[in-house]
Formats: C-alpha cells, sequence, structure tokens
C-alpha cells in the first residue's frame, strides 16, 4: 500500500480500540449455509461526493451479490450530523472514529460469517481511505476495494438540491469539492465509474467491475 500524502495519520493507521476488532482467517469465515468459505473476502466500499448515489449503488451491488450493506452515514454521531445538517463541514478529528467504527464493523460482519460487505463511506481523502486500508492487516483473506463514484460538481448539486429529507444540504457539495482528493494512479485498489448518465446504466457498470474484480482475484493471471 502507497503510503500517505499526509504527515498526520502516516501509511499504517493503527485501529483506536484494536482489541475489539476480530482477527479473522479461512478457518474463522464461513458461509451461512455451513458450505467452504471462499478463499477471498471483498469489502466494497462505494465512495464519492455527496449526490453521486453512493446509496443507490451500493444497494444494487448488495442486493444482486447478496451481501450485507452498511450505511455509512447511519454511524455518524449525532454531533456529526448536526454539523452536516446546519451546513458546517466536517473536520478530520471528527471523521477518525467513525472511519475506525466503519472498518470494525465490516470486519465484524465478516468474522460473522458473511461472504462479503457493501459499505458507503464518502472517503473524500487519501488519509480517509487509508484508515479503511488497514481491514486486509488483521486477515490475508480480505480484500478491500474501492467503487469511486464522480461526475461534475453542477451534476451533484442538482441532484442534492431535489433530495427531500435528507440532512445534507446541496452547499455541502461545494464543501466536499474543495477537499475532495480523487483517487490517484497509485492506489490500485480503486474501480472509478463516472456516474453522469442514467442510474441504471452506471449500477450495470459498477457490477460489471465488480464481478470482473471478484474473477480477477480468485484467478490471477500470471505475475
Amino acid at each position: 500500500m502507497a503510503a500517505s500524502r499526509n504527515g498526520d495519520l502516516g501509511p499504517n493507521p493503527k485501529p483506536i480500540n484494536p482489541a475489539v476488532v476480530p482477527v479473522t482467517s479461512d478457518k474463522t469465515i464461513a458461509k451461512h449455509d455451513g458450505q467452504p468459505a471462499p478463499s477471498h473476502h471483498h469489502i466494497w466500499l462505494v465512495t464519492g461526493p455527496a449526490g453521486c448515489g453512493k446509496t443507490t449503488v451500493a444497494k444494487h451491488l448488495s442486493t444482486s451479490l447478496k451481501l450485507p450493506y452498511i450505511e455509512g452515514d447511519e454511524f455518524h454521531p449525532k454531533a456529526n450530523v448536526e454539523k452536516m445538517a446546519n451546513g458546517i463541514p466536517l473536520t478530520d478529528a471528527d471523521r477518525w472514529d467513525w472511519l475506525t467504527l466503519l472498518r470494525e464493523e465490516s470486519l465484524r460482519q465478516l468474522a460473522a460469517g458473511a461472504d462479503g460487505v457493501v459499505l458507503t463511506c464518502s472517503a473524500l481523502k487519501r488519509k480517509y481511505r487509508d484508515v479503511i486500508r488497514v481491514a486486509p492487516y488483521y486477515s490475508h483473506d480480505v480484500v478491500l476495494h474501492f467503487i469511486y463514484l464522480h461526475a461534475p460538481e453542477a451534476v451533484l448539486q442538482e441532484r442534492v438540491g431535489a433530495r427531500h429529507g435528507h440532512y445534507m444540504g446541496a452547499n455541502m457539495v461545494h464543501s466536499q469539492f474543495t477537499i475532495l482528493e480523487p483517487p490517484t494512479a497509485e492506489e490500485t485498489d480503486v474501480i472509478s465509474i463516472d456516474v453522469s448518465g442514467p442510474e441504471a446504466q452506471v449500477q450495470k457498470e459498477a457490477l460489471d467491475r465488480v464481478v470482473k474484480a471478484i474473477d480477477e482475484v480468485a484467478s490471477p493471471g500470471p505475475a
């Protein structure tokens, strides 16, 4: 894994409470139906700014692949939700415990028997993604993938503005774009998808590329 470009976190961010994270293995992760466990267990982290369709894409993947879905926003503490509802951007300090909690919940569900999990989290900065990247350190059969959904800011502004009853206001799209660090070429665990097109087209591309990635991990080509 490439080192973070941000000196305050470093290349190997550690969990706040490592004792609660289950250390898993091929023997401890098993399928619910009693069949032999697959050799790899995938964490699919759907990322991107507000309005990019993280929840829609993640639910489609979860249903299609029959994997549990973790809605990252539901793990925000009340203080974070109130800040975002009032148009106040979250700071790095607001995010560390939340990111660690999402990582630990993903590992917990794998340890409980899930073949994989689909998770949503904006993960706007490289160092935020690096927090989640620690997950495979606990078990070599865990494979982490980011699915980065992107579109022009104006497109996402319009989509968020059309929402009703969501705490994230359209003004938050711009604040997220000001801190956004799109994945670089060296972040080889990222699948990038342009979500400017129709929803059905985006969902199909996401599923096709996920299935392809699963096949590539299961049957790696020659080095």
